[in-house]
């Protein structure tokens, strides 16, 4: 086996942020094998969703994590409003779907109402503190963002913020970010 087979995929920082009445996940755009930078503009945040009004995030393995963004689509295509049930349905096959148990991502998916995080392993987690981070480089964005929640910024400001310490800090984040929002006062139909 070469050494580049052997080699892991790294290189994705998500980031989300619930502050009022805005929710927002941030993710950079690194996608580094082993010791090199293979794209500095991959684009690892998108909105779903037939009113586009659910953002995901997604770290690890990138057809992986498409495999699973389309499943997910497919749940809440069945579970119209209801993001929590199609987050636990896509859990459950994701959990005991032999195919689907072999896939290596992890997902960051809001609405309006809910923050969760999605694992390989079934878990369905919602933070205390609204604030979720994923990939090589969550715990760094995840730290700046528990130390600027209280400070008078909106949920975009400190997601922004903490994505660009936790670049100068994780070789697998650059500063390149892709940024989704939700704000309740804007987004009301």
């Amino acid at each position: 086996m070469s050494d580049q087979s052997q080699q892991s995929w790294h290189g994705t920082t998500i980031l989300s942020v619930r502050k009022g009445n805005q929710v927002v996940i941030a993710g950079d755009g690194q996608v580094t094998l082993g010791q090199t930078v293979i794209k500095g503009n991959a684009r690892k945040v998108r909105r779903i969703g037939a009113k586009q009004d659910i953002i995901v995030g997604f770290a690890g393995a990138t057809a992986d994590a498409f495999t699973l963004l389309e499943r997910l689509e497919a749940k809440l295509e069945r579970h119209p409003g209801q993001t929590m049930r199609a987050c636990v349905e896509l859990a459950k096959d994701w959990r005991t779907d032999r195919y689907l148990r072999r896939l290596e991502a992890m997902m960051a998916v809001v609405d309006r109402d809910i923050s969760l995080v999605l694992t390989g392993m079934g878990d369905v987690l919602e933070p205390e503190d609204g604030i979720i981070a994923i990939g090589s480089g969550g715990n760094y964005a995840l730290s700046a963002a528990r130390a600027l929640i209280d400070q008078d910024m909106d949920a975009e400001e400190i997601a922004r913020r903490s994505m660009k310490i936790a670049g100068e800090i994780c070789v697998y984040t650059n500063g390149n970010v892709t940024l989704e929002k939700i704000d309740e006062a804007k987004d009301v139909a």
